[in-house]
This record gives C-alpha cells, sequence and structure tokens, in this order.
C-alpha cells in the first residue's frame, strides 16, 4: 500500500434556500432558464419544496414542483462545481426570472 496517497476530497455539497419572488412562479419560462443554468454544470443539482426533490436539469420535474409565487424552495447541489450552480440558479430567483 502507498502511504504517500491521500484520500480523496469528497465532492462539496452545499444547500441554499430560495423563495419564488415572481408573480406566476415557476412556469415553463423560468423552468426552462433554470434548466439552462443548471445544464452547464457538472454537478448534480437538486431542487426541493417540502421534502419534494426534483432534478433541476429537468423541465418537467421543476414544473412538477408548484414553485408558486413566495414558495420557498432548497437549492442543493453536489460536485466540483457546487459553489457556482447554487450561486447561479439562486441569482435567478433573485432576478425573478427576469419577469418582474
Amino acid at each position: 500500500m502507498d502511504s504517500d496517497r491521500k484520500p480523496t476530497k469528497a465532492a462539496a455539497a452545499l444547500t441554499r434556500e430560495v423563495t419564488v419572488l415572481n408573480r406566476y412562479g415557476i412556469h415553463a419560462r423560468p423552468a426552462a432558464l433554470l434548466v439552462k443554468a443548471a445544464t452547464g454544470f457538472a454537478g448534480e443539482i437538486l431542487l426541493e419544496k417540502n421534502g419534494v426533490q426534483v432534478n433541476a436539469k429537468s423541465i418537467m420535474g421543476l414544473l412538477t414542483l408548484e414553485g408558486n409565487h413566495g414558495a420557498k424552495l432548497k437549492i442543493h447541489a453536489a460536485g466540483p462545481d457546487a459553489a457556482a450552480a447554487v450561486a447561479a440558479l439562486a441569482d435567478l430567483f433573485e432576478r425573478k426570472f427576469y419577469e418582474d
């Protein structure tokens, strides 16, 4: 056994809570923006509401979340670019998906 080997660092995992601020919630256009942003990252990205998690890279999954105006969601990201992924998705929520 090679004693000089260092243990590999586990992939970073982050969670951030966001609020749906745009008037009409997560409908087709905001879902498409989320998918477009999420697919730019290598790691796994999930959105969660009330314990239900969906893949942020799946438009159909996002549309089933019932992300109405005022809903609280959690962004979960794991992988080498988790911090950037969480920041990018949270920015879309903060900017109201460029709608209002």
